[in-house]
């Protein structure tokens, strides 16, 4: 009892120092346009998925799709990132975008800050009026440094990642 309480208490104050980081500023080169104002900032954690490829006889990592939990500030689950890039809430409103401008914050140690563009929205909620949102505050979700070669084409491997994701509208 006394443990799963205390695995509860870590995973809870792991959840909200993500949350506290929510507080960075954004840098010049990632944000968004004028008269957009945050509607909502979460916390995710989960993996990036990459699949082993070949071009032009090059063997490299390259992304395949997210797949993390996001979570508010009290540590309650409140939608997913998955391929798409796709973001859906808890209400069943989802959004999907495209990628205008990353910055690298932390080369060789974490994936790139980001600046994406919605070009989908589904269902009302929450996420029906978004139009940008930003990734930041990024740990881990490299590729892998190694085994991608001709034995592996088509391979995936599953990196783990944090970041926080603050979604933006009118």
């Amino acid at each position: 009892m006394v443990t799963a309480m205390i695995k509860k208490t870590l995973i809870l104050w792991a959840l909200l120092q993500g949350a506290a980081y929510a507080e960075v500023s954004i840098p010049e080169q990632i944000k968004v346009p004028a008269g957009y104002s945050p509607v909502l900032t979460v916390h995710a954690k989960g993996d990036q998925i990459y699949q082993c490829t070949v071009n032009g006889g090059e063997y490299s990592w390259q992304t395949l799709a997210p797949d993390a939990k996001l979570f508010d500030e009290q540590g309650n689950i409140v939608g997913n990132h998955t391929a798409g890039p796709l973001w859906d809430y808890k209400e069943g409103s989802q959004v999907v975008g495209k990628v205008l401008k990353k910055i690298e914050m932390a080369p060789g140690s974490s994936i790139s800050w980001l600046l994406v563009e919605v070009v989908s929205h589904k269902g009302d909620g929450l996420f029906s009026n978004v139009s940008y949102i930003n990734r930041i505050n990024t740990q881990g979700g490299l590729p892998p440094s190694s085994g991608c070669d001709a034995n592996h084409p088509g391979g995936e491997k599953r990196v783990p990642y944090a970041a926080d994701y603050v979604f933006y509208g009118k």
